[in-house]
């Protein structure tokens, strides 16, 4: 159960937020010593944004928007320990975010305090603790290093693949295993047939549930499913989201298009996908996140 019940939480890593790039080649070069020196000498130099800033700069403006008890929040979980997190922690009074709680684990993995927190969304740098992370049943991603450029307006803008994302990987063993011509048939076949829940079912129902606090064109989240799809198998999964009861404000069937240019156009603030490759091209474009779940993800 959370121990922050009526919020929708979100758990970063701190080199997710901030630019921890020189500091942690100073730890995997020289050490943890000389790791915890470098970054006292500099606990007053303000961190650059990491990859995942301004999403969380967005998240933590719906507060605001709202008003009353807050609604949002934001978790910061690092392997610094606290004396060297310190520079963290003043990189976040300077930029004005709004985040009181964190877990600093000295070298440790701080994926087991996702539980407690009751993350609803974990991003990390950390490729292993995502991965525990979604064992733990909590949705998360490791953010993918690319070209991709902060979105301007106010909205925050979720897009997501769907298969092994928001839904179970069960249409895709069938790509991977008997081609195109097989999935397509099957697919045409279930079309009446809900598919199974992804890692990302619960959060976007979660973002759903906030979406319905504000009037429908003074929303400030906005969700895409971007997936590589076409028709006919487009019916399953349109007939999945409405047995779930759960709706996306846009939808996008690309027929196997590399998903760059509209993940562009749709303003993406964060994608989500569970193939590395589509990754690493989205990447360019916006900030994506690796879901390392189901089929596409099995270690051969």
């Amino acid at each position: 159960m959370s121990t922050l019940p009526d919020k929708l939480v979100i758990a970063i890593s701190s080199r997710a937020l901030f630019n921890l790039n020189d500091s942690h080649r100073v730890f995997e070069e020289q050490g943890l010593y000389a790791f915890s020196r470098y970054q006292v000498e500099r606990e007053n130099d303000i961190l650059d944004k990491g990859d995942a800033f301004p999403l969380v700069e967005k998240f933590l403006k719906i507060n605001k928007l709202l008003g009353g008890e807050p609604r949002v929040e934001v978790i910061l979980l690092s392997r610094n320990s606290a004396d060297t997190g310190l520079r963290i922690f003043n990189s976040i009074e300077h930029y004005g975010l709004d985040i009181t709680r964190a877990a600093f684990c000295n070298g440790e993995s701080p994926y087991r305090y996702i539980g407690p927190f009751g993350c609803d969304l974990f991003l990390s740098t950390d490729g292993l603790d995502v991965r525990r992370a979604l064992e733990q049943g909590v949705a998360a991603a490791t953010l993918v290093a690319g070209g991709g450029h902060e979105q301007q307006e106010d909205v925050l803008r979720f897009a997501f693949d769907g298969d092994a994302v928001i839904f179970s990987d069960e249409a895709e063993q069938v790509y991977k295993r008997d081609g195109l011509a097989a999935f397509t048939e099957v697919e045409r076949a279930s079309a009446q047939k809900p598919l199974g829940g992804g890692p990302f079912k619960g959060f976007l129902e979660a973002l759903q549930k906030l979406q319905a606090e504000f009037e429908p064109d003074a929303c400030p989240i906005r969700t895409a499913l971007v997936t590589a799809r076409s028709a006919p198998a487009h019916e399953r999964v349109i007939r999945t989201l409405r047995a779930w009861d759960i709706r996306v404000d846009e939808s996008v069937f690309l027929g196997g298009l590399p998903k760059g240019a509209f993940l562009r156009a749709f303003g993406a603030d964060v994608f989500f996908d569970d193939q590395l490759d589509h990754c690493a091209s989205a990447a360019e474009h916006v900030a994506t996140g690796h879901v390392p779940h189901g089929i596409a993800n099995i270690e051969s």
